[in-house]
């Protein structure tokens, strides 16, 4: 067996993206983007800002951390206005600092430009890199930034033809939202990457990564924003411009496996029903005999109930995960083993000692918090331990806007299945093929992005390679200083 030399840090998952909510014509827009942004948390727990405006003036208020922590009813009162945007991040692209935090504000000669972003732009670096070349300074390290700057050179005196012109220039995933004075404009690159969603509320229009963020504000869900499209909210209502090259639909699996919430609808369908559908598919490829069916929660859970109703085996809470979880600077005089798993995770006793397990998870990365995992389940009393993947193995990075890590850090990329299980010291393991997966989630008109578990990238990568993935444009500073 090869050894595995794996870094100790692992959250076990790859990190969440983005969220972007926006709302045009309600009075309330900000209080309403606060409540979308706060549904909307499990996409980016960095930073988080509103950018509304009255039609006259723009208002903009951010900070580092969750919703929850950074904006209170003096926050909301100042942001004033009938329409609004907002953004809650985890860079996948330019460092965790305050000035990277969005919406992102501009002024130029088109007037204000806000602008919140989901996903990641391929081409940033040669974009940054000609356009400093030509004297333009950039306020932050996001590669978004580069759209603001296509727009305001380009010449054109029209905001939405800028635009326009400014995304013809880039390539990979966005999924934007851009706002002036007096109207919203949400866009899907023509691959579909990543969701966008429109809701209505009463006589207003909201936009959003995902359908729980109009749970929330009781808007009514009314169709996706489709790849290539570009909506224009405004006082004369919806307007829709589809004014890209057309593209093969390249929607990221990931959002359906793992990131997005299971209330949500998004490319058309339940994320919950999904999951589902990959834990029965699961449980046909890869039968045990077993006592119970565990899930790694909480994205597992969905998955796990599908395998538990295609093969009879019970569904089971074996692990309990605590959402109560800080930073804690308090740690035991006498050093515990694993402490930062324990922290977040323990084994319910009662429910495997002595069980033979079948313990259901969504995907793998380093492999590290797994190992930990099982190791409490062996604590327990668990007689035997056999792992399902409801996904294919990870084994490469994403370059579309979720940090996925790096070749050498995906225990899949280097090591066999039979040296995974060693090293995870479990009885079984198995995950998904990419074909068995595309099957299970059964829907003909729909394409999906495999690249993390294939290689087949669907969008040209730019030519600085995957050692600047989400440190593309990495700076040093302090933050709160610059």
């Amino acid at each position: 067996m090869k050894p595995i030399s794996i870094p100790q840090c692992d959250s076990g998952k790859p990190r969440d993206e983005c969220g972007i909510f926006g709302i045009y014509g309600n009075p309330k827009a900000a209080n309403l983007t606060y409540l979308g942004l706060y549904a909307l948390q499990h996409r980016g727990q960095e930073s988080s800002g509103i950018a509304s405006s009255d039609g006259h003036h723009i208002y903009r208020y951010a900070g580092m951390g969750k919703v929850v922590d950074i904006f209170r009813e003096e926050q909301i009162n100042h942001l004033q206005g009938h329409l609004a945007i907002g953004h809650n991040r985890y860079s996948t692209t330019g460092s965790s600092f305050l000035r990277n935090a969005q919406p992102f504000r501009s002024e130029s000669i088109l007037g204000p430009i806000v602008l919140a972003h989901n996903g990641n732009l391929t081409n940033a670096g040669a974009l940054r890199y000609e356009l400093e070349k030509k004297g333009h300074i950039f306020q932050t390290t996001i590669d978004s930034e580069v759209i603001v700057h296509l727009m305001a050179k380009s010449g054109i005196d029209s905001f939405l033809d800028a635009l326009i012109f400014a995304l013809k220039q880039v390539r990979g995933a966005y999924s934007l939202l851009v706002m002036n004075r007096d109207r919203i404009y949400a866009v899907r690159d023509p691959y579909g990457f990543r969701p966008l969603v429109i809701g209505r509320l009463g006589d207003s229009f909201a936009v959003a990564s995902e359908t729980c963020a109009f749970d929330i504000i009781d808007a009514k869900y009314v169709r996706e924003v489709e790849p290539g499209e570009m909506v224009e909210l405004s006082e004369n209502g919806i307007a829709s411009y589809r004014p890209f090259e057309k593209k093969e639909q390249s929607l990221c699996v990931f959002e359906y496996i793992y990131f997005s919430r299971p209330d949500s609808t998004i490319f058309g369908r339940s994320v919950y029903d999904m999951r589902v559908r990959l834990g029965r598919r699961l449980a046909r490829q890869a039968p045990v005999e077993a006592d119970i069916v565990v899930p790694i929660p909480d994205s597992s859970v969905c998955a796990a109930i599908g395998y538990s109703r295609e093969s009879g085996v019970p569904y089971e809470l074996g692990l309990i995960r605590s959402h109560y979880i800080g930073r804690t600077f308090i740690e035991p005089t006498q050093k515990i083993r694993d402490f930062g798993a324990k922290i977040k995770y323990n084994a319910v006793r009662a429910s495997v000692e002595g069980k033979r397990m079948v313990v259901v998870d969504d995907s793998i990365m380093r492999g590290t918090t797994m190992r930990k995992i099982i190791k409490m389940f062996r604590t327990a009393g668990a007689k035997e331990i056999h792992v399902r993947i409801s996904a294919p193995p990870t084994k490469f990075p994403c370059f579309y806007g979720i940090d996925i890590p790096t070749h050498k850090e995906l225990i899949a990329s280097s090591h066999t299945i039979e040296e995974i299980r060693k090293y995870l010291r479990v009885d079984s393991i198995e995950y998904m093929s990419v074909e068995t997966m595309i099957e299970a989630l059964d829907e003909p008109d729909m394409h999906f992005c495999t690249a993390c578990f294939d290689g087949d990238y669907p969008c040209e990568l730019d030519e600085m390679g995957e050692e600047n993935q989400k440190y593309l444009f990495e700076d040093d500073e302090i933050d709160g200083y610059y």
